[in-house]
């Protein structure tokens, strides 16, 4: 309900229909109404009104524009909209809050680990000498900020049980891709050039052939075994001297760990390939198990998921890459090292000849590593334990939950996510996975992933975090196993989902192939997307 003045005289109270805004005009009248949900407000240039504007700066001389050549000036002004600075504000806070993020409600998004950020992280990140320091501050005045960096290159490479690591890549891909030149450059310095092919198994994360192919190599892909492993007669039988490296995903993106990774390293190493490790899961074993210590060569850590600093949004990331002992020499320079005096410096141009040279301007996301370095130290080594442990628990008892209406196709525990099919709700009931998140939506929760791993039929892949109480868990078990009956009960109720969104399920195959990118004004009454 909404109190309005009726162009009749007296205030009265009436209702405004769901999915419909009205617009009042400057008269007081009520304008047009328009077919946008109910909190999806107008444009700034629906808004703009001539003649409005906020002031803020003294007002130009007279002759402020004569300095400029005529044929660069405007013969008028831009068509910009006109607005109120309280009327700015208010458009874009409320657009904020269209979005869903981890601050506002449980976010499931498997392989993603959208977890809570802690604020101590924020407030050691925004002290000023980390935030104000130039990043071309000369080493004798970065002490702190290089102390904490060569710091935390420790510490990763201790949770990783490596060598050393670089704190350069900007995310997990490029992390990715930092390991496997770093790789590259191993066998060319052995003069074994000849090895131009990367395995990696059918349910790795994509950016996995993908970075073997910016790399230069062939990627070759082997099938799962039945429980979701590594099928070890499909890699040996891929191995030879043409592979350079396996690429594996541990726990893999089913959410199971490798059981049989012992030998799977043994049959890479004997193949004289490295074993490449994507730690885009070590939210799940995190101290309790070491990569470095099983024999991998390399990894990368994907700080915004292990470490929770901020994640996504398309802001600066970190994808620190540690290594075994034998490729230091290749790691990206320069790296920051303590002199025995105690002070700390990056290192001289050359000092590392084999290094592949940098893959990041500076020293990486300072920031973002600031805000994993405050989490390492405020957690401790048993803090960390217990963060995986407790992501592993929360998994487990929400797949525990949910297996009453969805399939699981993997028998036995998970780690931090676990895969469900609805296979067996489509062909009960002709509804797909896609219809499903999109009801979740309805249900007041960001949907998990679906349809990935490939290898799962109608596929959702869950990942709830050690950060959400039993609680949060217990609501959305509820909501999922809701979504469920419905399906049986009200299937056309699913194909239409969601129904309380400001804008509708989008036909996403024609949004891909022709976007609207600019905005047009509306052609008629109701007609929110004009073609």
């Amino acid at each position: 309900m909404s109190a309005r003045p009726d162009t009749g005289g007296d205030a009265v109270a009436r209702p405004i229909d769901i999915g419909l805004i009205d617009r009042v005009t400057d008269d007081g009248s009520l304008g047009p109404r328009r077919a946008v949900g109910a909190s999806l407000q107008p444009t700034l240039a629906e808004l703009s009104v001539p003649g409005r504007r906020t002031d803020q700066v003294p007002h130009p001389p007279a002759d402020a524009l004569a300095g400029i050549p005529d044929d660069l000036l405007r013969s008028s002004a831009p068509a910009l909209p006109e607005l109120s600075e309280p009327q700015v504000m208010r458009h874009f806070t409320n657009l904020s809050h269209l979005n869903h993020s981890i601050d506002g409600g449980f976010y499931p998004l498997g392989s993603c680990t959208m977890k809570h950020n802690p604020r101590v992280n924020e407030t050691a990140a925004r002290l000023p000498g980390f935030a104000r320091l130039h990043p071309l501050a000369p080493d004798t005045l970065a002490q702190g900020t290089l102390e904490l960096l060569w710091e935390l290159q420790g510490m990763l490479s201790e949770v990783a049980g490596m060598a050393a690591t670089t704190l350069q890549p900007a995310a997990g891909a490029h992390g990715e891709l930092t390991g496997i030149l770093v790789i590259r450059a191993y066998h060319r310095a052995r003069g074994d050039v000849d090895r131009d092919e990367v395995i990696v198994p059918d349910s790795s994360h994509g950016t996995n052939p993908a970075t073997a192919s910016m790399a230069g190599f062939r990627t070759v892909t082997i099938p799962s075994a039945p429980d979701g492993g590594v099928d070890l007669e499909a890699l040996r039988g891929a191995l030879g001297p043409r592979t350079a490296a396996v690429m594996i995903t541990n726990p893999s993106t089913l959410g199971l760990f490798e059981r049989r990774i012992v030998e799977v390293l043994e049959a890479t190493h004997a193949a004289g390939a490295l074993a490449y490790m994507d730690g885009a899961n070590m939210n799940a074993i995190m101290g309790r198990f070491r990569p470095g210590a099983a024999s991998f060569d390399v990894m990368h850590l994907n700080l915004h998921k292990t470490f929770s600093t901020p994640h996504g949004g398309g802001g600066p990331g970190a994808g620190p890459v540690a290594v075994a002992a034998h490729l230091v020499p290749f790691l990206p320079a320069p790296l920051v090292v303590r002199e025995t005096d105690g002070t700390f410096r990056l290192e001289r141009d050359g000092e590392r000849p084999g290094s592949i040279g940098r893959v990041r301007a500076y020293q990486g996301s300072v920031g973002v590593l600031v805000r994993a370095y405050a989490y390492i130290r405020t957690h401790g080594g048993p803090g960390l334990c217990r963060v995986t442990d407790d992501a592993v628990l929360a998994a487990n008892y929400l797949r525990q939950r949910v297996g009453e209406a969805w399939d699981l196709p993997y028998a036995g525990p998970c780690k931090h996510e676990f895969v469900a099919s609805g296979a067996r709700l489509r062909r009960e009931t002709g509804v797909r996975t896609l219809d499903v998140a999109k009801r979740l939506i309805d249900h007041g929760y960001h949907p998990p992933t679906v349809y990935f791993p490939l290898i799962v039929e109608e596929c959702l892949l869950i990942e709830p975090t050690e950060t959400e109480t039993l609680a949060d868990l217990d609501a959305f078990a509820e909501a999922l196993l809701a979504v469920a009956r419905e399906a049986h009960e009200q299937p056309e109720l699913l194909h239409e989902a969601p129904l309380t969104t400001p804008v509708r399920r989008l036909d996403e195959a024609t949004a891909a192939r022709r976007p609207e990118l600019r905005w047009r004004p509306m052609t008629g009454a109701e007609t929110p997307c004009p073609q």
